[in-house]
């Protein structure tokens, strides 16, 4: 199951997630890469008015979604909460598909879900190289620094510091029984696949959303 959360709301950018974007409306990118990746059933959380009255496309479910878990501080995993332990109780593979990162390709779903199928890990996310150079970063105690990490790369050589992943939010992959059990997603063994920094652009303004829209032109 594709699960696509959509928030009417967003200070950075608001509407973004009906927002046309080459042609098609943001949300609708994460659509067609889902059924594109091979997945018939799509599900969309959402508070936003217009599709819970009129589904956007045949085959397409919408759950409103409360008001409450649509702010801008609630967390992902209390929207997956409402869907999988309050409305969809069945087992199933889980499709995270987040509608802000329209330039994953159909070919990176296959590659979580392939991983995931593989039963080493709990959790398989998208990620993308970044700057080992964080890695030499700490926090502030006071006046005490605690490094985020290993303390001997506070030391080390740019070329000797490991390779370094953030996560891009693209794609999650996971059981809706095992996120039934743990309630959130932060537990359990993760596992990832690499996205190169060009398809792992977010959209959290109008400048993302006009560079993304280049990038599809492009392409």
């Amino acid at each position: 199951m594709a699960l696509i959360p959509l928030r009417a709301g967003s200070k950075g950018l608001p509407g973004k997630n009906t927002r046309l974007l080459a042609g098609r409306p943001l949300y609708e990118h994460a659509i067609v890469q889902a059924r594109a990746a091979g997945i018939s059933r799509i599900v969309i959380s959402t508070d936003i008015e217009a599709l819970t009255l009129t589904p956007p496309t045949p085959g397409v479910v919408v759950l409103p979604r409360p008001a409450e878990l649509a702010g801008d501080t609630v967390p992902m995993d209390a929207v997956l909460r409402h869907v999988l332990m309050g409305i969809i109780q069945e087992p199933t593979r889980v499709v995270l598909l987040q509608a802000t990162s329209p330039l994953r390709h159909p070919s990176d779903i296959q590659a979580a879900i392939d991983v995931h199928r593989q039963g080493g890990f709990d959790l398989v996310l998208s990620a993308t190289r970044a700057d080992s150079g964080v890695l030499k970063w700490g926090r502030a105690e006071g006046d005490h620094f605690v490094p985020l990490s290993d303390p001997s790369y506070c030391f080390a050589n740019r070329a000797e510091l490991p390779p370094l992943y953030r996560p891009n939010g693209a794609v999650y992959v996971f059981d809706a029984d095992w996120f039934r059990t743990t309630g959130t997603l932060a537990a359990g063994r993760i596992g990832m696949i690499e996205m190169p920094a060009k398809r792992s652009l977010d959209i959290d303004s109008l400048a993302d959303f006009e560079a993304c829209e280049a990038l599809l032109r492009v392409n």
